[in-house]
């Protein structure tokens, strides 16, 4: 069972370190500094106080990789479409790419129940239609990533909080595939349970990622302070919303209560959401996976969005002023 990383960077460096400690054949490809720290000092992960050092396998092309069983993909989806070429190095007939993207996937609706929406392409995050022409829904197994852990030099993960991959198969069944990765996993030392409805699952992560990311990215602030301004926290609510409203019209039978999802937003105290990190370190914002597409998908199923129109608009021009989007 050959399992590859692809993006060992904070998640998928964290994942090849567990990985590597138990002895799986696991191949990590990454790229400059962080390549050559893994290469010659290994590959460091801080957690608990504790500090794991492992030799992972690690190259920098996947062509030194060779075909693998299983794929990670731990990027941002802004990062995929320049990875095709790789993907298809790396693939068989019965490769299996673990989906560990943020947001709405280009994969969504495969397959969708409803006749209305069955196989229609998102385009906001797969304008072109290269990733499902080129790497096939029929290979996903779809996948949320709830730890939180950060690169804090080349070489070294420190972990911050939990141990937890979802992983579901976009049509519900619990195949051999997803049963092998799961127990592989929890070999590892992770949670990795397998959920029937992997795409609700994907709702409840969004609409935290909707909404508060661009807020902090326009306003700067910290989860506890944009959800304790009742002003602003009327805006997240307002997203929220319109975006529940979306996925329940696709499907989505779940319950959801926005307060309560505001509230464990402002328990994380002082965090800077991924989307502000990236706008102060000049890396690429994600805004089309985690907004754009909730207004496409709005647009889809015609449901109003008036509150995520006005905040993507905003956080699209900072970005652009910014020169990280395009």
């Amino acid at each position: 069972m050959k399992i590859c990383i692809y993006g060992a960077g904070a998640i998928g460096g964290y994942l090849g370190a567990k990985l590597t400690e138990i002895g799986a054949d696991v191949t990590l490809i990454a790229r400059g500094p962080h390549y050559e720290a893994i290469r010659q000092d290994g590959l460091r992960l801080r957690k608990d106080g504790k500090e794991l050092v492992v030799y992972p396998r690690c190259v920098d092309t996947a062509e030194k990789a060779g075909k693998q069983d299983y794929i990670f993909v731990t990027l941002k989806a802004h990062s995929v479409p320049g990875c095709l070429d790789a993907f298809e190095v790396l693939m068989k007939d019965d490769t299996s790419f673990v989906w560990g993207v943020n947001g709405i996937p280009w994969w969504y609706f495969h397959n969708h129940e409803n006749p209305e929406y069955k196989d229609k392409r998102v385009t906001s995050v797969d304008p072109d239609g290269s990733q499902w022409d080129r790497i096939g829904p029929e290979k996903i197994i779809g996948c949320i990533v709830n730890p939180a852990s950060e690169v804090i030099k080349p070489g070294v993960i420190q972990h911050l909080e939990g141990d937890k991959f979802q992983l579901g198969e976009i049509n519900g069944e619990d195949t051999d595939r997803i049963k092998k990765l799961s127990t592989t996993l929890e070999k590892a030392g992770f949670q990795a349970p397998i959920r029937p409805n992997i795409k609700g699952d994907i709702w409840l992560k969004l609409f935290g990622n909707l909404s508060l990311n661009p807020i902090s990215s326009l306003t700067t602030s910290t989860l506890v302070k944009i959800c304790s301004d009742q002003e602003v926290r009327n805006v997240v609510k307002n997203m929220m919303i319109e975006a529940h409203e979306i996925s329940k019209n696709l499907g989505i039978d779940k319950p959801f209560d926005v307060e309560r999802r505001i509230e464990a937003a402002k328990a994380v105290g002082e965090h800077k959401t991924s989307m502000l990190q990236d706008l102060e370190r000049d890396r690429p914002m994600e805004i089309d996976a985690l907004v754009s597409s909730v207004q496409e998908l709005g647009r889809i199923t015609k449901v109003p969005t008036p509150t995520i129109d006005t905040v993507l608009a905003l956080v699209k021009l900072r970005a652009k002023e910014a020169k990280l989007y395009k």
